[in-house]
C-alpha cells in the first residue's frame, strides 16, 4: 500500500494518450541527456530527448537511444554516427558533456516503424539538418551493409 499524500483527482487534468507524430521534419531542441545501462548490462547508451519547439506538435516528445558502449563494434560504430549528425547539425563538433548538445536548435526527420512487440507505431529518428533546413541534411541511416533488406547486429 502506498501514501498517496491526499490526492484529489478532481484537482488534476487527466492525462491522455499520443497518437505518435505525422512522419516529417521538425524543429527540435535536444532538452535532456542520460548515460544509461543496456538491459543487459553489457554497455551503455546516451538517450538523447528531443523536444518538438515549433508548429502544431510544440513540447511533444521523441527520443534517440546511442548504443555508445558495445560489445559489437557496429553497434557502436552506428551510434557514433548518429552522434556525429547531431554535432554537425547543432555546430558542436567535439562536445565533451552531453549537456553542450543541449537546447541548440535542430531539424530532425521523424518517421514512424512498427513496434515487434505490439504492432502499435511509434516514432523513430531519421536523420538530422541544421536548423533552416541549409545545407545538406545530415543522416542517420547506418552505414553501407546494415539496413533494409539485412540483418540488424543485434538479431545477428
Amino acid at each position: 500500500m502506498a501514501t498517496l499524500n491526499n490526492f484529489d483527482a478532481n484537482q488534476v487534468d487527466p492525462s491522455v494518450a499520443l497518437d505518435p507524430l505525422p512522419a516529417g521534419k521538425y524543429l527540435a531542441v535536444v532538452s535532456e541527456s542520460e548515460l544509461k545501462p543496456t538491459k543487459t548490462g553489457g554497455g551503455k547508451y546516451l538517450q538523447l530527448t528531443f523536444q518538438i519547439i515549433d508548429g502544431e506538435f510544440k513540447g511533444r516528445l521523441v527520443w534517440a537511444r546511442l548504443n555508445i558502449e558495445n560489445k559489437s563494434e557496429m553497434t557502436v560504430k552506428i551510434a557514433r554516427g548518429e552522434l556525429s549528425a547531431i554535432c554537425r547539425a547543432i555546430g558542436v563538433m567535439q562536445p565533451k558533456d552531453s549537456v553542450e548538445l543541449h537546447n541548440v536548435p535542430l531539424e530532425i526527420n521523424v518517421g514512424l516503424k512498427k513496434r515487434d512487440d505490439n504492432g502499435e507505431f511509434t516514432n523513430v529518428i531519421k536523420g538530422y539538418a541544421k536548423k533552416g533546413g541549409g545545407g545538406s541534411p545530415v543522416s542517420a541511416r547506418a552505414p553501407v551493409g546494415v539496413g533494409p533488406g539485412s540483418t540488424p547486429p543485434w538479431k545477428r
